[in-house]
């Protein structure tokens, strides 16, 4: 009965989310202006090379936290030009001086449309892609990193043979490549399902209808177009990870007098156990949170900020990314705590 009414609940709230909310969100991005750009450096048109970074970034102070230069500086160093384009609305006076000196373009806009909205607007700002365009990624700023070089993830993007890549995909809500990164080849930009579903784009104020239509929408629609969409780290090669041996091994720790008694080490036993009986029942994961450490035992030079601070799927041993970062990646995590320091509420690092 509890189960049959709970059903229920989840059935009205839906209906009045996709059947009345999701209406008037769509009404309102429609009447509002594609075009939310305050302010563009440099002034007049603006010099590209054949690769482009669009990178998206919000911050209410209009601040810049300290790893995001040293992303955008792998951009460039890669041989990429990026463009900065903040959602803030404005940026403190020494932030802009920054991005000028490391970026080829800096667009300032109204927090309209989230993240998609805003590479819609760049894109119509900056006339991508253009002739010359052999590369599009889009980037924002909802990770902590890179942790490891990103040259080594860049070199990875083989248009030969992928026209489409993301570092990650999902089949949450359907097949998708997750989008705070997207890379998008030649082929993929010149065909015409690129410029149709941008077109379609619109500042719809409703993040739940953001993720479902663009995040996993763009690539529905690449694929609906024929292109090819692949991940640098793949879903299946992920949760193969663990394995029976990788179980194998935690319930033989756990056998010691200390694992009988460390909480630590029975959370990462029921994480473990968690992947594999979602592996066995085909529920999909999230893998920048469900799949966390393997992400980074496999070189991944990220971890979503929203893992440290919601921790929306509950995972289970997620207090073990210091030393995952330290012990596995070879990297310094203070950054990471220094930024955790203002966004934690109630909980520990």
């Amino acid at each position: 009965m509890a189960q049959r009414l709970k059903l229920l609940v989840w059935g009205a709230l839906s209906f009045v989310k996709w059947g009345m909310v999701a209406p008037l969100a769509v009404i309102l991005g429609r009447l509002r202006r594609r075009r939310q750009v305050v302010r563009v450096w440099p002034a007049g048109a603006v010099s590209l090379g054949p690769r482009v970074v669009l990178f998206i970034h919000f911050d209410k102070r209009g601040d810049l936290r300290q790893q995001l230069l040293g992303y955008i500086r792998a951009f460039r160093e890669s041989g990429r030009d990026v463009v900065f384009v903040t959602n803030s609305g404005r940026l403190q006076p020494e932030v802009e001086a920054s991005l000028r000196e490391l970026c080829a373009a800096v667009i300032i806009r109204r927090n309209v449309g989230y993240d998609f909205g805003a590479w819609a607007d760049a894109l119509l700002a900056l006339g991508l892609p253009r002739a010359e365009t052999e590369e599009l990624i889009l980037a924002n700023d909802s990770v902590f990193g890179p942790l490891v070089p990103l040259g080594d993830a860049l070199r990875r993007l083989d248009y030969a043979k992928a026209d489409v890549w993301g570092l990650t995909e999902s089949w949450q809500l359907h097949y998708h490549l997750q989008s705070y990164f997207l890379a998008f080849g030649p082929q993929a930009l010149r065909n015409p399902g690129f410029l149709r579903f941008w077109c379609a784009v619109r500042p719809v104020p409703m993040k739940s209808y953001v993720v479902k239509y663009y995040e996993v929408g763009v690539t529905q629609a690449m694929v609906k177009a024929g292109l090819r969409c692949a991940a640098l780290w793949t879903y299946e090669a992920l949760t193969g990870m663990v394995d029976r041996e990788e179980l194998t091994h935690l319930l033989a720790e756990e056998e010691t007098s200390l694992g009988k008694a460390d909480p630590v080490q029975m959370m990462r036993k029921v994480q473990a156990l968690r992947i594999r009986d979602c592996a066995a029942r085909r529920v999909p994961m999230n893998p920048t949170s469900d799949l966390w450490r393997q992400l980074l035992l496999s070189g991944f030079p990220f971890i979503k900020r929203e893992l440290l601070r919601d921790n929306p799927s509950e995972v289970q041993d997620v207090g073990d990314w210091d030393e995952v970062v330290r012990e596995a990646l070879g990297a310094d995590p203070e950054l990471i705590r220094q930024d955790l320091r203002l966004m934690l509420k109630g909980k520990a690092p």
